[in-house]
């Protein structure tokens, strides 16, 4: 067997050879993992640009998408605002012109609302009323113009509610105090919620000229509350009334002032109320006129025979203080002064007739 012999310097070079090797090899490994300056980092020419209809993605099917296009209508609708006269909207003042405001109400085109409808009440001015950014409610008088703007209404807001207080403060009887702004011939003017109301001038109870009212508050009640016809009359005397009513009582006797003589009957001031003493309520016996027994700023004793507190009315008499029928004619004086004795007998005579179960006499006097 022969062996051939290896020279060692030949054997160390090409070990050295393969270690080179190797380790570029790992070098050029490195290099591709930094991303090396030697990478060619341009966009190739394969690539569409955005203006090719190519690129654009296809249009995915939506059935699995769980939001159907009809789906997406129906959201939509519930934004598409169907406007009409008459509605009451939210709406958000964003601009304060000379001949009224402009108002977002989320149409199309920004709503309009005159300067007239601003308030109920008279108003100098927008800002004395509206501020910009506001946000209240409108009402919708109009259909859109032909620029697609609708008109709006805040007075007719605050009329519809005036009436709705009114018609409950009417029906709970309540007392209010209005400023007389205005008189005529046929009574006073005043305001109530800021609706025009009118007091007869036969419902006025005071010693004042109806024109020294004015810039002056009075107790008021109602009469007649009708917003079809646009009325709301007011008494003053039915107010005074009730307030002296609730310290008055049938059977009471009380001090009077005549302050006018018709030919029904005498009208007695009583504490600053108006009680009616009619002509066949002066005495037993006939009289053709109350002027023959009456005159006016007599002072006289009458009693309360009746209280009408829903028609403001009370009813007097000095009949029943009559000792003896015909007294007011011979002796008017016997008759105040027995007045209370009087009166005791005919409170006495009121409650029999109530444990009697009889009508009372009052309601058959008056």
């Amino acid at each position: 067997m022969t062996v051939t012999p290896t020279d060692p310097a030949q054997d160390l070079a090409v070990d050295t050879t393969t270690a080179i090797d190797e380790s570029t090899t790992v070098e050029a490994t490195a290099d591709q993992a930094d991303f090396g300056t030697d990478e060619d980092l341009s966009i190739p020419e394969d690539i569409p640009t955005a203006d090719d209809p190519s690129s654009r993605a296809n249009p995915k099917d939506l059935d699995g998408a769980g939001f159907t296009i009809d789906d997406f209508a129906s959201l939509l609708s519930k934004y598409d605002y169907n406007f009409k006269p008459g509605d009451i909207v939210n709406g958000t003042v964003f601009a304060l012109e000379t001949k009224g405001a402009m108002i977002d109400i989320g149409a199309k085109t920004a709503a309009f609302m005159p300067l007239q409808e601003v308030s109920i009440n008279r108003v100098e001015g927008l800002s004395d009323v509206l501020q910009p950014g506001e946000i209240r409610e409108f009402f919708i008088m109009s259909e859109e113009n032909e620029d697609g703007q609708l008109s709006l209404s805040v007075r007719r807001i605050e009329y519809q509610r005036a009436w709705e207080r009114v018609r409950q403060l009417q029906k709970e009887d309540a007392t209010i105090y209005s400023e007389v702004f205005a008189t005529n011939r046929g009574g006073a003017l005043v305001r109530v919620e800021g609706l025009r109301g009118f007091i007869p001038g036969s419902h006025i109870s005071t010693r004042k000229p109806k024109e020294e009212l004015v810039a002056g508050f009075l107790p008021l009640k109602f009469l007649e509350v009708d917003e079809e016809r646009n009325r709301l009359v007011l008494s003053h005397r039915r107010a005074l009334v009730e307030r002296k009513m609730n310290r008055l009582e049938v059977g009471e006797v009380v001090i009077g002032t005549v302050r006018g003589i018709k030919p029904y009957g005498a009208f007695i001031d009583i504490g600053g109320v108006s009680g009616l003493l009619h002509i066949s309520e002066i005495s037993h016996e006939h009289i053709e006129t109350p002027h023959s027994v009456l005159n006016v700023n007599d002072q006289m004793k009458v009693m309360i025979i009746d209280l009408d507190a829903e028609r403001g009315r009370i009813s007097l008499s000095t009949k029943a203080l009559e000792p003896e029928p015909g007294d007011m004619l011979t002796d008017p004086q016997k008759v105040f002064d027995k007045a209370e004795e009087m009166a005791a007998r005919y409170k006495q005579m009121l409650l029999e007739q109530a444990e009697e179960g009889e009508e009372p006499l009052s309601s058959m006097m008056v």
